[in-house]
């Protein structure tokens, strides 16, 4: 397993992490198998999505916020990040990518994003890859 840290700079933000992932299949010398994204906070996530055009994730973030505001009076939980905790369940925790030839099997325009909904903050992901 090979842990990297990143860190985000706003309270909700999806942070391109493609190149990071590339980094840690090139550590772990595997050419053929699975990789493995996860994430072991509560308030963050992990997603594959489009890379070319950042408009794409501005508007998951606009509707993630539309419809888990921060303040709302039904929120319960005492740390007050109740809709952080709701976005990063929606994303998930972990996403699996298929490894050929050294390389990631990601689509033309796909990309792996950190979704971070409780920043700033320093995070890291845990990258697992099985040949």
């Amino acid at each position: 397993m090979i842990t990297k840290s990143l860190s985000t700079t706003q309270h909700s933000q999806f942070l391109n992490i493609t190149s990071l992932v590339m980094e840690a299949l090139a550590e772990s010398g595997v050419k053929s198998g699975i990789l493995t994204v996860f994430v072991s906070h509560t308030t963050a996530g992990i997603t594959i999505n489009e890379n070319a055009d950042p408009d794409v994730t501005r508007d998951l973030l606009n509707i993630l916020d539309r419809n888990f505001p921060w303040d709302h009076p039904d929120y319960k939980h005492y740390e007050g990040n109740t809709a952080a905790h709701m976005k990063a369940s929606l994303m998930g925790n972990s996403t699996q990518i298929i490894v050929e030839e050294g390389r990631l099997q990601l689509g033309t325009w796909q990309g792996i994003y950190f979704c971070e909904f409780d920043g700033p903050r320093e995070r890291k992901i845990r990258v697992k890859v099985l040949g």
